[in-house]
This record gives structure tokens, sequence and C-alpha cells, in this order.
């Protein structure tokens, strides 16, 4: 009986460990979640609607803790997912980003930060572990507007764009240096021991996303369907003031004429003659 008794507690703390656990792991995606509507409610400070319907992949880190004395550090945790082959999101996984900077700072900053991948290079360095912002794929500052045309390098060909927000507003934030990894133990309360970002990313984790994970997903197509119909009507609208048709996939054909209209004027009808006495 003791030994049944304590092989009972043992499972129930196993059983209340998990639940604690995944609860965790839902605040997180929860805080994304936010995040990600904060970016549509400020359609005039946030992210071009351009990076958003091009993204390859995004990661979201709500809370960023940036802490130091002239030299500081940035440590937060957040979520990630992959534009998949049929292009909508995948199921996101548990990521975690660390770095270093130097120079004139002082002080303790919570500020939100999002990158947005815009190529599958570097893609599979984080799947398998980790890589390094700026040494294993490019990143500049993100420029900010929905109708932002152009970007710090030009035309924007860095492979990753990065974000942070702090005081109400995104704006373009440079983290050369910084590390993303993936955040094994977490992601392992989500979606069972043993699974990889691949089979996240591929819908073949042992257990089914949370409400809360689905949730983060959601937003993710939400944005990017709202940024794809105002870039589409961006362009509608700017074809339609250079003078082009407004459906470019119509046009007008002339039908052959058989019977040509009479070029030539009518012979007048000769007058009825009278026959009356």
């Amino acid at each position: 009986m003791p030994r049944r008794r304590l092989a009972f507690a043992l499972a129930g703390l196993l059983v209340a460990s998990a639940a604690i656990s995944g609860a965790r792991e839902d605040v997180r995606a929860d805080q994304a979640v936010r995040v990600v509507k904060q970016i549509q409610s400020i359609p005039e400070s946030g992210i071009p609607d351009r990076l958003l319907d091009d993204a390859r992949a995004i990661v979201v880190v709500p809370d960023t803790i940036k802490a130091g004395f002239l030299i500081g550090g940035r440590r937060g945790l957040g979520l990630m997912s992959v534009k998949t082959a049929d292009g909508t999101w995948s199921n996101p996984v548990f990521v975690k980003l660390a770095g270093a900077s130097f120079g004139l700072q002082a002080g303790v900053q919570s500020a939100d930060v999002i990158l947005v991948f815009r190529s599958d290079r570097g893609l599979e360095s984080i799947v398998n572990g980790k890589f390094t912002l700026g040494a294993d794929a490019s990143v500049a500052a993100g420029p900010v507007g929905r109708s932002a045309a152009a970007a710090t390098d030009g035309e924007f060909k860095a492979e990753i764009w990065s974000w942070s927000r702090a005081r109400g507003l995104f704006a373009g934030v440079a983290l050369d240096g910084a590390v993303l990894s993936i955040d094994n133990g977490a992601n392992g309360s989500a979606y069972g021991n043993g699974v990889t970002p691949r089979m996240v990313f591929e819908g073949r984790a042992t257990q089914p996303a949370s409400a809360s994970l689905a949730s983060f997903r959601d937003a993710l197509e939400e944005a990017s369907a709202g940024a794809r119909q105002t870039r589409a009507r961006k362009e509608a609208s700017t074809a339609a003031a250079m003078g082009a048709p407004t459906n470019p996939g119509t046009s007008v054909q002339q039908i052959d004429n058989h019977n040509p209209a009479v070029t030539t004027p009518l012979e007048p009808t000769p007058a009825a003659t009278s026959t009356r006495p």
C-alpha cells in the first residue's frame, strides 16, 4: 500500500508539473499574440505591408530585457513560425534571444522584439540549434510605416529585419551579434518530449498545439492577410492614377463587322403620283 500511494503521489506531481509548465508556455504565447495584434493597431508606425507579405519566417520575443552599465546584455523568450509550402503559417516553436551590447548605457529596459526573415537562409541553422544575427545572416534595422517604400539598405535586401517596441511605437533596432536559439525545454513541454522544430513546422508533433499557440499562428495569418489586401489596394490605386486598367487581366477585343455602316447618302424617295380625278 505505501508503494502504491507513493506511485500515485509521484504521478500526481508529474501531471501537476506538466500542467504548470504548459501554462507557462501558454503565457509566453499569449504575450506574443499581443505583440502581433499591436502591429496591426498602429498602421502608420508598424512593419511595412510588403515585409509582412513577403516574410518567410517571423520571430516575436515579448518583454525582452535589456540591462547593463557600459557593458550590457539582452535576453528574451519568444516564438517563431515559418511560412509553409502552401503559403500559410506553421505552428510556432519556442526560441531564446540573447546578446551583449557595449557603449554608454545604464539601466534596465523591457521591449518587444520582432524579426522578419525574407529568405530561407539561416532557417536551417535555427532548426539545427542556433545562429548569430549578422554573422550567419545579414540583419538590418527595419523601416517603419505601412507605406514605407525605402529601407536603410535601399531595396529591402537584408535577409533579416528587426524591430523593437519599447514605448508604444515600433522602431528599427540593430541586433548584430545577438544569438537566436531553439528553446528545447519549452518545446518539449508544449509538443512532447523528443519533438524537433522541423516536426512542429511540418505538423508532425506528437501533441497538438494548445489554443494559445494556435492563436499565435492565427494572428500571423490575419496580419499577413491584412498586409496583402492593403498592398493590393495600393497597387490598384497607383495603377488607376497612372491610367492603367483597374483589372490588367482583362482586355477589349474588336469584333469583326461583316455588315459595315453605309456612309453614302440615301437616294430621295420619289413622291407618290396622285390617282384622284
